[in-house]
Formats: C-alpha cells, structure tokens, sequence
C-alpha cells in the first residue's frame, strides 16, 4: 500500500508543478516553521469567523479550499496534509458545512488526487479539478466551479487559497489569503 501510495503522489506531484524550484528560489522561501505559522494566522482568523458564521441557520453553507500549498504542502512537504488547514475543514464539516475543493490540477490527475486527500484525512463534498482541454486562466477556472458550487444550492461562506487567482471572482461571503510569498508559492 505504502509503494502505491507513493507511486500516486509521485505521479500527482509531477504532473502539477513540473520542474523542481531552483536553488536561489528555494534559498527564498521562509522556514517551514514560518510558513506554518504565517498559515495558522490565517486559518485562526478563519476558524474564528467559522465559529460565528456556522451552523448556517437553514442555508447550505460551505467552504472552498484550494489543494497546493493550501490543504495539501506541496511546496514544504509534498502529499501531507496542512495541519491548520485540515482542521479548519474538518470544524466546518462538524459544524453541518460542505467542504469543496477546487483546483487547477488536471482532471487526468483527479483519482490520485482524491487518493492522497483522502490518505491524510481530508473528507468532502466534491472536487473540482481543470477538464481536460480547458485552457481558461485560473481565477476564471475557479470562479466557475464556485459558481457551480452555488447553483447546486450551497452558500460558500468561506473560500480559503494561497493566490490571488484562487480567491478573486467572488462568489464566497469572505475569503482568506494563505501566504504565497510572492507567488513563489503557486
């Protein structure tokens, strides 16, 4: 199980962020400890807003998450789960929210995807991923699933990423900006 899991992510981790950072971009990026702690500000801030927010009172409510460098530590840690982030998916999901993800990851990657969401204890609605032959920049990509998120009946009170391109486009009551690090983190 352990070779099939690793045979999985390996695939994923390839096909998503292609060639490796440099070494001067790497030497830039803060240490894994800061980066922990600048995302639990985040997600504290969230979490608390959480709290206040949900249950939702009648509405569907959900929350949005981006995968890279947001649920999952692509760039730090590839294929473990975001500490914080997890929590927070899991509060929502205690509070009566539905937890989506949306991605720019290729649908060709999804089933592997799922596998290593899954694998470190993610639980969700749905996963929205980029279809194949879909060429559209990626803030467009992912305001049209959160349009899609509401058209199936869900209010996104939440909609949690580590981009701009993840965020914009609204369609989501609040959002919270993960740290990217001057998009070194994408």
């Amino acid at each position: 199980m352990r070779t099939l899991r690793a045979l999985v992510v390996t695939l994923a981790a390839t096909v998503v962020t292609g060639a490796a950072a440099t070494p001067a971009q790497a030497a830039a990026l803060p240490s894994y400890e800061t980066w922990i702690t600048d995302v639990t500000t985040v997600t504290d801030q969230a979490s608390d807003y959480l709290d206040d927010r949900l249950p939702a009172g009648g509405a569907r409510a959900a929350i949005v998450l981006d995968i890279d460098n947001t649920a999952l530590q692509s760039k730090y840690r590839p294929y473990a789960a975001t500490p914080s982030v997890l929590a927070l998916a899991r509060q929502a999901r205690a509070d009566g929210a539905a937890v989506f993800f949306v991605t720019a990851r290729p649908e060709i990657i999804e089933a592997a995807t799922e596998a290593n969401l899954s694998i470190v204890g993610y639980q969700w609605t749905d996963l929205y991923t980029r279809p194949t032959f879909n060429f559209e920049d990626n803030q467009t990509l992912k305001t049209k699933a959160r349009i899609a998120i509401e058209r199936r009946g869900y209010t996104i009170v939440a909609n949690i990423g580590n981009s701009a391109t993840d965020l914009g486009g609204g369609h989501a009551e609040r959002t919270f900006k993960l740290p990217d690090y001057g998009g070194q983190l994408d």
